[in-house]
């Protein structure tokens, strides 16, 4: 599926490749679009004003506006892209981080159960949380928010598990 993906975090053994990857779904990036967009558009109103009075005090506030849109708008953006979900054919990454990175990553062959939940709106908007659960933690291991046609990141991910079960057991 994602042919040609490289990224200098992910670290693949011999013969591993990546065969799902996402980052979250846009509207993980939340409130920040609409506030930013809605301060964009209040300040390009000052500065049309601005065209027709003159007034130097309103365009200062419109350009003030649209530059705090703006702001808002790129920190969005920029966050959403420095997250990346990954499942290759032996193991699964989380990375976030803009200044610093976290990457979690962890073996298929330690994954005990996993999870799909969606939520009304996800399930209109196409997105859901994929969360992965280890032998021996009552806890999650790894959750993938805001996950993307999480149906197919979880078919994905049952499809390397089933693989991975068949090579254990001596079938393949």
């Amino acid at each position: 599926m994602s042919e040609g993906f490289e990224a200098a975090w992910l670290h693949l053994a011999d013969g591993e490749e990546v065969v799902w990857e996402s980052r979250p779904h846009p509207i993980s990036m939340g409130w920040r679009l609409p506030i930013g967009g809605g301060l964009i558009l209040f300040g390009l109103v000052f500065l049309v004003w601005t065209a027709t009075n003159g007034n130097e005090l309103v365009t200062a506030t419109g350009l003030v506006f649209s530059g705090v849109g703006l702001g808002v708008v790129l920190v969005a953006y920029v966050f959403w892209t420095n997250t990346r979900y990954v499942i290759t054919s032996g193991e699964l990454y989380r990375k976030h981080g803009v200044i610093s990175r976290d990457v979690t990553q962890f073996r298929l062959d330690r994954i005990q159960n996993t999870s799909l939940r969606q939520s009304y709106f996800g399930r209109l908007l196409g997105y859901g949380e994929l969360t992965v659960y280890t032998a021996g933690s009552a806890d999650p291991e790894l959750t993938f928010r805001y996950t993307p046609r999480p149906e197919r990141a979880a078919g994905m991910l049952n499809e390397q598990l089933e693989a991975g079960s068949r090579t254990e057991s001596g079938r393949e």
